[in-house]
């Protein structure tokens, strides 16, 4: 008997979810809702391309919008879902109707964390998650003289370089001791430390917003902890995100700091799965559950639930792998870094080429790649594999890498 599947989200991770589906043959029913009026469509591109006048709303969609017709998967635009029913196996949507399901997918996502000392209904003030929120912030940095950035995660990192690229002031604050503390070392951080004060962007590390001024009703500064103030007419919020759990606890779901799920994105209900930036869920490389904000991870997790609905054999987990570009500068991370014992450079950060290595003892257990795609790939394959390495081969970079592998 062919069943419906109702997906909630259109993100990348629900996007996904469908046109899996479909790819994998499975012929029931498929329903796509999604809160936003555009159809699933990439957001890495929003804090880069989109910012500097590069793309166009059609270049970040998935697939054309005759695709979702054509593979006939009921897509429904600017629906949200007010609540789930597992006793009748019903969702009800913000319009009072209520779709049935077979089996739910949950790909809600997650949302920009926000800071109570910040008013973001003031004119000039962003925070970065949707094409809407990229529109509003692209129209800001075709006018703004200097930008605020609080938080010097990727998102800030990244739309600095954007706004820098556009001719515009930045000055970011990171009230950590140093850029992306929890994720990368202390080698990548001042590298990346540098590239953005060569490119003119001011960084203040060890920062603290502890308030924003406006006038006439538009933001004109920031006063720091330490009493300091600067003047700016735009201010970013890039201070990580906040999953979107509360549909799933409603629903009565195992929840912690998201959605908990197993390897294959089943959640706690045996009729509902969940996948995205809101799960919680088993990751190689970690003896814990962690919530992944990962497009790999979100795509990864689609194509699970897409292959265990269509009853086809599922794929083992991906090593989890993330990427980012700055300028003309691309970083590429392969494998978690929080088990790291000791680390080897090869490459100098002189030549803006190079790779650091994590190791646990004598495992390699992660990689950052800066300009250097072929170590990332043989780093990613290795790390996955648990392959040895030769140390003296892995510092010399007139060797392929792939030559260090024992």
């Amino acid at each position: 008997m062919n069943k419906r599947i109702v997906i909630i989200g259109a993100g990348q991770a629900g996007g996904t979810a469908a046109a899996q589906l479909r790819q994998q043959g499975y012929e029931g029913e498929v329903v796509l809702i999604g809160n936003e009026q555009v159809p699933p469509y990439q957001r890495p591109p929003l804090s880069k391309a989109w910012l500097k006048g590069e793309a166009a709303a059609t270049d970040l969609y998935m697939k054309p919008e005759s695709f979702y017709a054509d593979k006939q998967i009921d897509l429904r635009l600017g629906r949200s879902a007010e609540a789930i029913d597992t006793s009748t196996m019903t969702v009800r949507l913000d319009d009072e109707t209520e779709v049935k399901f077979d089996h739910l997918v949950l790909a809600c996502g997650a949302r920009a964390r926000a800071l109570p000392n910040v008013d973001a209904s003031v004119k000039g003030v962003h925070y970065l998650r949707s094409m809407e929120d990229a529109s509003q912030l692209k129209s800001t940095l075709q006018q703004c003289k200097h930008l605020v950035i609080v938080g010097g995660g990727f998102i800030g990192l990244e739309v600095a370089a954007s706004a820098r690229l556009l001719g515009v002031k930045v000055t970011l604050l990171e009230r950590e001791p140093r850029l992306l503390s929890r994720l990368c070392s202390e080698t990548l951080s001042a590298y990346l430390l540098d590239l953005h004060q060569q490119q003119g962007v001011t960084i203040l590390q060890g920062a603290e917003l502890e308030s924003m001024t406006q006038e006439n009703g538009a933001v004109s500064g920031v006063q720091l902890s330490d009493g300091s103030v600067l003047e700016c007419d735009a201010l970013l919020v890039g201070v990580g995100s906040q999953p979107n759990i509360e549909l799933a606890i409603q629903a009565g779901l195992e929840c912690d700091a998201g959605v908990i799920v197993d390897e294959h994105a089943q959640t706690s209900h045996p009729a509902i799965s969940a996948i995205g930036d809101m799960t919680q869920r088993p990751v190689v490389g970690a003896d814990y559950l962690l919530r992944l904000e990962s497009v790999p991870s979100s795509l990864e997790q689609a194509k699970q639930v897409a292959l265990r609905l269509s009853e086809k054999p599922v794929a083992n987990a991906e090593l989890p792998w993330f990427w980012s570009d700055q300028y003309s500068t691309k970083i590429q991370m392969a494998g978690l870094t929080a088990a790291s014992s000791r680390t080897i450079l090869r490459g100098t950060l002189e030549d803006g080429q190079f790779s650091v290595f994590h190791f646990a003892g004598d495992t390699l257990i992660a990689a950052e790649c800066v300009n250097a795609p072929r170590d990332f790939m043989v780093a990613r394959k290795a790390i996955a594999n648990s392959a040895k390495v030769n140390l003296d081969v892995l510092t010399n970079t007139e060797k392929a890498l792939s030559e260090a592998l024992i």
